[in-house]
């Protein structure tokens, strides 16, 4: 199996976040004060865990089924797929990266989860022609009976 076919469009997706990470970090290191979340309150902290966790298990859940049914040849449906299209990238952007930087005390990871989110509606649409041009049919029907298709 390919690894270009494994990662979709998560390299150009990677590529598109990245300037905005290494800036954010510099900026983060320069000017922390800047970049804090006061603390983080307590009331964050819960937050950050209750939406952390589920975030971190959609994410390794995402993984397991592109290394277990991409190399077969599948098209991936259920699981987190069954909610949104592309489970990884919404996972990360809007569930992990955002509320692990909370829990560290900065926005920053809410600044990255929202690029690579923009980065992800980018560059997704390329990903999906692609797997409707493999799929054809059954892609079609994939996409109708997901939960929540624009996310």
């Amino acid at each position: 199996m390919k690894l270009k076919i494994l990662v979709g469009s998560g390299r150009k997706i990677g590529i598109f976040t990245l300037p905005f990470l290494v800036a954010g970090v510099i900026f983060n290191v320069l000017f922390p004060k800047a970049f804090l979340v006061g603390g983080p309150p307590e009331t964050l902290k819960w937050i950050s865990a209750v939406i952390l966790v589920p975030g971190i298990v959609i994410w390794i859940w995402s993984v397991v089924l592109i290394l277990v049914k991409v190399p077969k040849h599948e098209l991936i449906t259920t699981g987190p797929y069954a909610l949104v299209l592309h489970p990884l990238y919404t996972g990360v952007a809007l569930l992990v990266l955002p509320w692990f930087g909370f829990l560290l005390n900065t926005w920053l990871g809410l600044l990255v989860g929202l690029v690579l989110y923009a980065g992800s509606r980018l560059y997704a649409p390329e990903e999906e022609k692609i797997l409707a041009r493999i799929f054809g049919e059954k892609w079609d029907n994939y996409r109708k009976t997901v939960l929540f298709p624009w996310l």
